[in-house]
């Protein structure tokens, strides 16, 4: 089994812990996707397992082998970079064939391998250009190719796709991922796009300073927020998310904050108390403006039209609009909607069984704790 197995692994540079105890398993064939702002950590540990930078403590296992202390050469893995780092001088052809030529591969093997790669990529009419002749898309594909050709038990993917327009990220995306279905190995990808790790991995590591906030299925992650962090991180547009009390109101729970009271039904979550600090979170798509009965007033204060969907800002009666956060400020993701116009007057109403509670002070989602 081609496992990739990190244990209590971290990364320092003097006092500064940039990775700190992470602890992952990665299964044989998983493709998962390391995600999180910039300077969270994802990169350094793509490049701890690449075995470019040294494990300050821990362990790594890849196929059953602790390649902790081993070489780049010696890990059997593959890596694709962000800047794709082909030989200007050299042709596909020879881009491709050149690591094979290194390790003293026969000749007849090299141009089976390079091939089967151009072949799977689409790429057999690029093999005689030189880089300068191709798009972006097209070097992308040579450096996936130059790293599928090795056969190797991993491929490490680092921000592949950020050097490329919309439309061709898209594209590339959904190669990549016909790609791993296809060679069937071990795919590891650093990216800062949520997206891109919502729509490509099997699993989702949602990194913040140095420390993992949540692994799993990319929709659990979504459904099930663990924390604050990643409920505002994964989900675009983002949650809603408004801090305030929880009130025990003749046996049920009523969250309350300047201009909002929302009836929860149900009992106090074990995590909580009755006057305890919380931040309410709802996704856009879990909220409407048609709604009756006693949902809070709002004036529309933007109309953003996504074609088949439109996102709508109200502002709530009641809030403080000179606070940033503020509960007078609220996202509603609805279909598409051609009537929607500023200053119209609406009722918000929430789907009260998808609203999530967090604890004001850890974090931590107490539906989930």
């Amino acid at each position: 089994m081609k496992k990739i197995i990190l244990s209590q692994v971290s990364k320092r540079y003097g006092e500064q812990a940039v990775v700190n105890d992470l602890d992952l398993d990665m299964a044989d064939g998983e493709f998962v996707v390391l995600v999180g702002p910039s300077g969270c950590g994802k990169s350094t540990t793509l490049r701890m397992i690449a075995g470019l930078e040294d494990v300050s403590s821990g362990t790594i296992h890849i196929a059953g082998r602790d390649v902790t202390q081993l070489q780049p050469g010696e890990r059997n893995i593959a890596m694709v970079f962000q800047n794709y780092a082909l030989y200007p001088h050299k042709t596909v052809y020879e881009n491709l064939a050149f690591g094979l030529r290194m390790r003293k591969v026969p000749a007849a093997e090299i141009e089976t391998k390079v091939q089967w790669a151009a072949q799977m990529l689409g790429i057999e009419s690029l093999l005689p250009r030189k880089p300068r002749q191709l798009s972006g898309g097209q070097m992308q594909r040579v450096s996936l190719g130059r790293a599928l050709v090795r056969s190797p038990e991993v491929f490490l993917l680092d921000e592949p796709l950020s050097n490329l327009d919309a439309k061709l990220r898209i594209r590339m995306r959904e190669e990549i991922a016909q790609l791993h279905k296809r060679v069937g190995t071990n795919m590891v990808y650093v990216t800062h796009d949520q997206v891109e790790a919502m729509t490509l991995g099997d699993r989702i590591v949602i990194m913040n300073q140095g420390k993992v906030q949540q692994v799993g299925r990319p929709l659990d992650v979504y459904d099930s927020p663990a924390n604050l962090f990643v409920a505002g991180f994964i989900g675009a547009p983002e949650m809603n998310l408004i801090k305030g009390t929880l009130q025990d109101v003749r046996g049920q729970v009523v969250f309350q904050a300047p201009g909002i009271t929302v009836p929860l039904g149900g009992a106090m979550p074990l995590a909580a108390k009755s006057g305890a600090g919380v931040v309410l979170g709802v996704r856009p798509e879990h909220a409407s403006m048609e709604g009756e009965g006693n949902g809070p007033m709002g004036s529309v204060s933007l109309v953003e039209q996504l074609g088949a969907q439109t996102l709508t800002m109200l502002e709530l009666d009641g809030g403080d609009q000179s606070v940033p956060g503020s509960p007078s400020r609220f996202r509603v993701l609805t279909g598409r909607r051609d009537n929607v116009q500023i200053g119209d007057r609406a009722r918000l109403t929430m789907d009260i069984s998808r609203i999530h509670l967090f604890d004001a002070v850890s974090g931590v989602n107490l539906k989930v704790a």
